[in-house]
């Protein structure tokens, strides 16, 4: 049985969990910021006055990406400052969510509308086409994967309650649309892979995180009482930490002000894979 312990509290809303350099980094939504937690559960955080964070990336040279929801723009951060490297909104029908970032820096960025969401990517090196939407017809596309071999995208659809899988083509367009697993519990929003090709779900309505087989199979279910599910990252050293991020309500605007969210971590038998 896969019992979690608590590891980092104090914020306010956490979302996209990136494991990076020893470190765990995540958005805090709700509080204009994105911080660090080591192993300890010491804190760190960057201010982001004026945003409300939720995807994260790391290109190849180390700069963090940042999707700002409402913004609808994706920030970078190279260690000093932060700036606005592309601005999604002529593209984007609704608030950004979460992002994954592939080997050659290309953002995949997801579009939260609840019917015809989309994904777009970013590329920050192409002048000529630095935003393309790659997917569309999404019912809320959130938490987002790249398997190890590089030739999927795996997307949560919160609102159709599935994993949905793409082919990625050489130059990053998203192809051959099928669904991974389907009739989830969920809503799932954010989630995580491991070696053996199954996914960890944050099941945010159904108060747990499940890890789920191509087909819909659930090999393992940890429940977190009443709290809601939000996101969760595969890391540590050996990759083989589940961190899970929850709160106490799963709607944001009911949490502003608050710093109900909490970080737990638990060792799991099958170690991450692919990207994030």
């Amino acid at each position: 049985m896969l019992n979690p312990t608590p590891l980092a509290k104090g914020f306010c809303f956490g979302e996209g969990p990136r494991w990076f350099e020893g470190l765990l980094w995540f958005s805090d939504m709700l509080g204009e910021a994105v911080h660090t937690v080591d192993l300890n559960g010491s804190m760190t955080t960057l201010p982001l006055p004026g945003h409300a964070p939720s995807g994260l990336g790391f290109r190849p040279d180390g700069s963090l990406l940042i999707a700002s929801t409402e913004a609808r723009c994706v920030l970078r951060y190279d260690g000093e400052t932060v700036t606005t490297i592309a601005d999604l909104s002529a593209f984007a029908p609704d608030n950004l969510g979460d992002m994954v970032v592939d080997d050659a820096g290309r953002a995949y960025v997801g579009s939260q509308a609840y019917s015809g969401g989309v994904i777009v990517r970013v590329d920050p090196d192409d002048p000529d086409d630095p935003v393309t939407v790659v997917a569309e017809d999404l019912d809320f596309p959130n938490g987002m994967v790249i398997t190890e071999d590089r030739s999927t995208l795996i997307v949560a659809e919160s609102i159709g309650r599935r994993l949905t899988s793409y082919r990625i083509a050489a130059d990053g367009t998203l192809t051959d649309r099928e669904v991974f697993a389907d009739g989830l519990d969920g809503p799932p929003d954010g989630i995580a892979l491991d070696a053996a090709g199954a996914v960890w779900t944050s099941m945010t309505l159904a108060h747990r995180f499940d890890r789920i087989l191509p087909g819909g199979e659930v090999t393992d279910r940890i429940d977190i009482g009443g709290r809601a599910a939000i996101a969760c990252a595969l890391g540590g050293p050996g990759r083989n930490l589940l961190f899970l991020l929850s709160t106490t309500d799963a709607y944001p605007k009911r949490l502003i002000g608050t710093q109900s969210a909490r970080l737990d971590v638990v060792k799991v038998d099958v170690a991450g894979a692919g990207l994030p």
